[in-house]
């Protein structure tokens, strides 16, 4: 076989090969189980969808000129927080894109409007903030910040087929859509209830008896954080059912952490043997509080090897510890909880489980929606081998045929797996659209060539090949144009589909179509 005359062949099967790998080589996809590597997404696999708005108001089009600094800013927000009785978290000021959140569903609209008014926030142009300028809902870059803290709460469980993305009604109202496959309403509900803004608070005495207290780890101060586990019995004294998360520290926050340490006496001699278990803030000595959604998880204290690393530098080369969560019956979900809600980070607004939606699959009926996905998937390959064989009856030009649009899905089935896309119902449906347009393509190619009687050399079949492929390369592209607005506008399922199809066709017109010009033309000319 000419290499040079044939490559487009020689790279589909590279492609086929690769595919195949990537489809059937066990533990090569995180998170994939069965006989494949593909993950199927909610009405393939059963689970739990949930929409539901993000609570909060906006304030747009605000002005910041009266601040000159950023201390200033954070004073305003605290202000406001203070007037509207509510914590600084559910306060939120973007100075450059001239907005202001609040995500309390407790806060009246005038309530807020006259926060902003009295603490120096005003409307673009000058004056006072207006009920006008004030929305229901949350800006965009927050919706963003929710869907990609969601995500990781989600790949930390181990629910990698899940999806976490964005809708919009007819009417504006902007939703999050959350699906897990394989989880129940209450456990989802559950995870993505949780705000998850977990700190840890270094306590210490303060003068003339005080105690205080400093903020030391939070989610932008973490490099890596683990699975929970218990702690080694032959190295520590604890109890039996003690669960602790270990965490690795980056280089800012393990600065940070060490200085803090150091500064205010935790490594200290004898600061880490003073007792300091427990769930409740001690009144004396030196602990630190880990606090997860403003309610205090477990204390602990500094262990002295840990002080010794820090007091002689070696923490800052090494910056790893664990946080003891606690023991009990409960310690091992509570720790799950943290290590989870460390790893993704906090949300910055809750979601408004008043105004949600819940759609749940049960696994047995899923499995009748693959089994049936796969029935429909045999049937249309079947109906159109029929039909090719019957429109040319000459096995050289139909069963290539057949085999290149098989090539085609075994390539985007590759595709979708590598890239963790689970699999709906939308896709299949994609999946047999792609076969169709496929096996279209390949008939105006055949038809082309084999026009008048067949081809008499290959510079024939290279000039009606051109022009064949012109014409599928135009209806491609058509295809790419209607399909792309669904891809990319938040219209559910219809998404999936534009995707697919979308995929398909890109994978027919640079691969598929032109390896089976050439196959083509082999079979035809005789040249090889």
């Amino acid at each position: 076989m000419n290499v040079r005359e044939n490559w487009r062949v020689i790279a589909l099967v590279v492609l086929l090969v690769g595919s195949g790998t990537v489809l059937f080589t066990p533990g090569l996809i995180a998170g994939a189980t069965g006989p494949s590597n593909l993950q199927y997404g909610l009405e393939l696999d059963g689970g739990t969808r949930i929409r539901a708005p993000v609570v909060g108001m906006t304030a747009e089009d605000v002005s910041y000129e009266n601040f000159g600094q950023s201390s200033e800013i954070s004073q305003a927000r605290q202000g406001i927080a203070d007037d509207l009785g509510v914590p600084l978290r559910d306060v939120y000021l973007r100075p450059g894109a001239g907005t202001a959140e609040v995500f309390n569903r407790s806060v009246g609209e005038s309530e807020f409007v006259s926060a902003l008014n009295q603490n120096g926030i005003q409307a673009a142009g000058g004056g006072q903030v207006t009920a006008d300028d004030v929305r229901e809902g949350v800006t965009e870059a927050t919706r963003n910040q929710i869907t990609r803290v969601l995500e990781r709460k989600l790949e930390a469980t181990g629910l990698t087929a899940g999806s976490v993305t964005t809708a919009t009604t007819v009417d504006g109202t902007n939703y999050i859509v959350v699906e897990a496959p394989n989880q129940e309403p209450e456990e989802l509900r559950e995870l993505i209830s949780d705000r998850g803004v977990v700190t840890v608070y270094a306590r210490y005495p303060g003068p003339n008896g005080t105690m205080q207290e400093q903020a030391v780890i939070t989610y932008e101060d973490l490099k890596n954080v683990g699975a929970p586990e218990q702690p080694d019995p032959a190295t520590t004294s604890g109890s039996a059912d003690t669960w602790q998360v270990p965490v690795v520290l980056n280089q800012q926050g393990a600065q940070q952490f060490a200085r803090v340490m150091q500064e205010t006496g935790f490594t200290g001699e004898g600061a880490g043997s003073r007792a300091c278990g427990g769930d409740q803030r001690n009144q004396e000595g030196h602990c630190l509080v880990l606090v997860s959604e403003g309610n205090v998880t477990s204390t602990f204290s500094v262990a002295p090897s840990l002080a010794n690393t820090i007091e002689s530098g070696q923490f800052a080369e090494d910056p790893r510890f664990v946080m003891t969560t606690g023991a009990g019956p409960d310690a091992r979900e509570k720790a799950r909880e943290v290590s989870v809600d460390l790893q993704a980070g906090a949300l910055r607004a809750p979601l408004d489980f008043q105004e949600s939606q819940v759609f749940t699959l049960e696994p047995a009926l899923a499995e009748r929606f693959k089994l049936n996905s796969l029935l429909t998937g045999i049937v249309a390959v079947l109906a159109v081998s029929g039909v090719v064989y019957l429109r040319y009856g000459d096995p050289k030009v139909a069963l290539p045929m057949i085999l290149t649009a098989l090539a085609e899905v075994v390539l985007l089935l590759g595709f979708v797996a590598a890239v963790r896309l689970p699999l709906d119902l939308s896709h299949i449906a994609g999946f047999i659209a792609v076969i169709g347009t496929g096996v279209d393509d390949l008939i105006i190619i055949a038809d082309e060539v084999m026009d008048e009687g067949g081809v008499s050399s290959t510079r024939v079949f290279q000039s009606r090949f051109r022009k064949a492929f012109w014409v599928i390369g135009a209806a491609a592209a058509t295809t790419i144009i209607a399909m792309s607005p669904l891809a990319v506008l938040s219209l559910g399922d219809l998404r999936g589909f534009a995707i697919v199809t979308i995929l398909g066709v890109l994978i027919g017109v640079l691969i598929t179509r032109p390896a089976y010009g050439d196959i083509l033309r082999s079979l035809t000319t005789g040249e090889h």
